[in-house]
């Protein structure tokens, strides 16, 4: 597999949906649909829970017709790395090349739950790469999907820019896109931006806590923060109110679109927002705002 193989035009802004492994499939199907006639450009979805990546790519590929659909990510500790690359072939063939295959190497907690061992997770994924490469496209004049990789630290971003198409960060404020694309130079940088649709600061900041105190226990999100400058003080408890407000962007819509635009400024190609709420559905209708400021188009 080319890893570095070009990867299709995922517009400036992307929508990364947890709705996609966790509600009923003829609820993605609907959701899904709406978000592509939205205009956003992509779709972005986690394996930790729910539905396990391929399922799911598959699920929002059947239900849509131009979206690209990217996997945020897929774990290297969940398959064997011919499965993977079989898998991704198999998707980018089907579906005109809207496939991309994200990869990661998920946290110690996740991958414990497997029975797995976390040691060295740089140089397990390096090995899985290395496997990965080697597995050629059964599919006659099938596309090549292209690969991007999870990545937080430095040597894994540099790993990203190196073997891959580019790197997809999760759970990082606006100034790791800017340090991650000094790394990664001309590679694509698509960063993850958590959003609340809310005003008031007391209801914004409780919606967002309920995100960030999960994620500041893992020991990747917290350490990366570290070394952008946050202190274990700051990053307690759920987060400061400081700390808080540098993950999750809230407000009205203007505001939040400038949180976007700061990540473009700061050196990012495409932007996937996850939309919070006290909603159990897609969020449709806080997208459909976020499109409409966006100047989001078909």
């Amino acid at each position: 597999m080319d890893l570095k193989a070009p990867l299709p035009d995922l517009g400036r802004v992307g929508v990364f949906s947890w709705e996609t492994v966790t509600r009923p499939a003829a609820e993605v199907r609907a959701g899904l649909r709406r978000i592509e006639e939205l205009g956003y450009g992509a779709v972005w979805f986690p394996e930790s829970r729910g539905r396990e990546a391929f399922t799911a790519a598959s699920l929002a590929l059947e239900a849509t017709e131009d979206i690209v659909v990217a996997t945020g990510i897929a774990s290297i500790w969940a398959r064997d790395p011919m499965a993977t690359a079989f898998g991704a072939y198999g998707l980018a063939e089907a579906h005109q090349g809207r496939f991309v295959l994200g990869l990661g190497v998920s946290h110690a907690p996740s991958v414990q739950r497997r029975g797995g061992d976390y040691t060295s997770p740089l140089l397990r994924m390096e090995a899985y790469l290395d496997s990965v490469e080697t597995v050629s496209n059964p599919l006659k004049d099938g596309p090549t999907p292209p690969v991007i990789l999870a990545a937080l630290g430095p040597k894994m971003l540099a790993l990203a820019a190196e073997r891959t198409a580019g790197a997809h960060p999760y759970f990082a404020p606006v100034a790791h896109t800017a340090a991650a694309r000094q790394i990664i130079g001309d590679a694509f940088l698509a960063p993850e931006q958590a959003v609340v649709l809310e005003t008031d600061p007391e209801v914004a900041r409780r919606i967002a806590r309920e995100h960030t105190t999960g994620y500041l226990g893992l020991d990747n999100y917290r350490n990366n923060l570290l070394r952008l400058g946050w202190t274990e003080d700051q990053l307690a408890d759920g987060g400061s109110d400081e700390a808080v407000d540098a993950i999750v962007a809230w407000g009205d819509a203007a505001r939040i679109a400038n949180r976007v635009e700061e990540h473009f400024a700061a050196g990012a190609d495409h932007v996937a927002l996850l939309v919070l709420s006290e909603g159990d559905g897609f969020p449709l209708d806080d997208l459909e705002a976020l499109a409409e400021q966006l100047a989001i188009s078909n």
